[in-house]
């Protein structure tokens, strides 16, 4: 479980985060959602380790993550996928997953066979340069090269963008798959209204660096959340 508490980030002198709570259990998708602007990719990066925050926690499983940086983050089972997918276009599919292997124990540094399971076209396409990759096929690389770390948690940040709505229903599918299996905390940052409100089982709403709701699926109803992220 991924515990967030009254985490602050600033750019400068402009304060980004404001105290901000958050809770992301295993086995569960937690929808963080709102405007262009409002924080959530900001939000992803701090628990990931890519901005240091100001003020504030962030605990695995109970555990505190001391001296938080990226290095750590991801040794402590935070696995991050960017918007923008940051694939290393000159290498092939495969020398891209490889890199997953830098957090993990040298016994561990072989790509499972789950992970062609969920993403057939890279066991295709393995030895195709990262660049030659269609946008939908990035994606799944990107999230691919996540799950070799074996997280705990992973961060999602607008895996839809830019790609194909038949590879949009595969990435639905994949994450939904992940979330049943019960063992990683999601936390999904996405535009794409129907795309998460299907997903999520918990939602956080944003605005201006701060939370304005959080609450289970069952309690949300479509038309209010909506309105929430739509202001």
């Amino acid at each position: 479980m991924l515990d967030v508490t009254d985490l602050t980030l600033k750019y400068g002198q402009s304060q980004i985060l404001n105290g901000i709570n958050l809770t992301a259990k295993k086995g569960e998708i937690t929808a963080v959602m709102g405007t262009n602007g409002v924080g959530k990719t900001s939000l992803l990066k701090a628990i990931a380790g890519r901005h240091p925050i100001a003020s504030g926690s962030i605990a695995l499983n109970g555990s505190l993550i001391e001296k938080h940086s990226a290095v750590n983050a991801a040794r402590a089972g935070i696995a991050y996928v960017p918007q923008g997918r940051e694939v290393f276009p000159m290498m092939t599919v495969t020398e891209n997953l490889e890199t997953g292997f830098a957090c993990l124990d040298g016994r561990a540094h072989n790509v499972p066979d789950h992970i062609y399971e969920l993403f057939p076209v890279l066991h295709e396409m393995s030895a195709r340069r990262g660049g030659d990759l269609s946008g939908g096929q990035q994606q799944q690389l990107a999230i691919a090269r996540a799950l070799i770390t074996k997280p705990s948690v992973l961060l999602l940040d607008e895996p839809t963008e830019g790609i194909q709505p038949n590879i949009i229903q595969h990435i639905g599918d994949v994450i939904a798959k992940l979330r049943d299996q019960g063992e990683i905390a999601i936390v999904l940052v996405e535009q794409f209204f129907d795309f998460a409100f299907e997903l999520g089982d918990q939602f956080v709403t944003m605005n201006r660096g701060s939370v304005t709701l959080d609450a289970p699926s069952k309690d949300v109803e479509r038309e209010k959340l909506l309105g929430l992220v739509s202001v």
